[in-house]
């Protein structure tokens, strides 16, 4: 099931055993879909990993029945709790990491910065994917 049924995945791909991975690009700012005359931007290959991606981490997991339990992250579990902050960015890791290794696009997860700002948490999170390698910010 995809977010946006009305496309189909094309038949080649980055991977002999995978085909083109195909999404709707994001406006990482503004949280939502880019559209232009009416209809989704389709993007294939890397950028669709990442849209893909940055959507999964913004998505709590087992809230949205719409979704299976394998979709999303729990990143929301943190909040509030009284761990140190060492502490709360290894289980945030850990939370990114099952929520993006179960995509065979993805084939590693990395967290290369993390801070706290108060009481805000910034992580840029770097995949490594079938198609090369890309980051954004959590």
């Amino acid at each position: 099931m995809t977010l946006f049924p009305m496309f189909s995945t094309p038949a080649s791909g980055g991977s002999a055993d995978l085909p083109l991975f195909t999404d709707v690009a994001m406006d990482y700012d503004a949280g939502t879909p880019r559209w232009e005359s009416g209809q989704p931007v389709v993007v294939i290959g890397l950028e669709a990993v990442k849209s893909w991606a940055w959507r999964a981490v913004a998505t709590a997991r087992y809230l949205w029945p719409i979704f299976d339990w394998s979709y999303g992250c729990e990143l929301e579990a943190l909040v509030g709790q009284p761990y140190q902050a060492d502490t709360k960015i290894s289980e945030a890791t850990r939370y990114l990491q099952d929520a993006l290794l179960v995509s065979p696009y993805i084939t590693a997860v990395d967290v290369t910065e993390a801070s706290f700002n108060g009481s805000i948490f910034r992580m840029r999170v770097d995949l490594t994917t079938v198609y090369g390698k890309e980051g954004f910010y959590v």
